[in-house]
């Protein structure tokens, strides 16, 4: 059922420009609803019109923000990555961790994310339904381009304060993110109950052979 104040937001808001706290509720509010739209019926079946009604807004409220589905769908997984905070899991050179800290932090924390609540739906969704909809693996993509430019710059900034070359860091990004996709990929679609411990003790092992490359990076 909608909520009241957002019902009220919606209402007044031609009496005059809505206040940035009521426009971020009002987003998180669609969003909330868009995620348990696509969770519950699928990236096709899911309607944007059920959504305008679930969330309690205009379809000009909708459209005004997030101009399509796909758009709508992006947003979520962009809202999901942020929360994460990726950037902090890393911490720069000077923050005290070291690259085998960081990969392996950042490693962790985005396989056990992945494959528990929301964001394994979501993962679910994108790799069940991308042969009949190509913008879910655009999205797929484009998430790859995030993370790997990430770790990138993370790998050339660890270079950078230890003082030594590194004239490739993307492939070794592109190697890293692949193989937690990877990973990730085969526990989803053999249903396999992974433990913390074995988590991490796969983390362990690919950063270990990771880094045994690195002076060819």
């Amino acid at each position: 059922m909608p909520d009241s104040k957002l019902l009220k937001n919606e209402t007044s808001r031609s009496r005059g420009r809505p206040k940035l706290e009521d426009v971020a509720d009002i987003e998180k509010t669609i969003l909330d609803v868009a995620l348990k739209e696509f969770l519950t019926q699928g990236y096709g079946g899911a309607s944007v019109s059920k959504i305008v009604r679930d969330a309690g807004v205009s379809k000009t409220t909708v459209y005004s923000r997030f101009a399509s589905k796909e758009a709508l769908f992006h947003a979520i997984m962009e809202t999901q990555l942020e929360s994460l905070a990726p950037a902090d899991l890393l911490i720069s050179p000077t923050g005290g961790h070291s690259l085998e800290e960081g990969l392996r932090n950042y490693a962790n924390r985005m396989l056990e994310v992945s494959l528990e609540g929301p964001m394994l739906g979501v993962n679910r969704l994108m790799y069940s339904e991308s042969h009949r909809f190509p913008e879910l693996g655009a999205a797929a993509a484009k998430r790859t381009q995030l993370g790997v430019k990430r770790i990138s710059r993370f790998i050339k900034d660890c270079a950078t304060a230890q003082g030594i070359s590194c004239n490739d860091p993307e492939t070794a990004a592109e190697v890293f993110i692949l193989a937690i996709r990877g990973w990730f990929i085969d526990a989803m679609l053999t249903n396999r109950k992974v433990t913390s411990k074995q988590r991490k003790e796969w983390v362990d092992k690919a950063i270990r052979v990771l880094m045994a490359s690195s002076n060819t990076w």
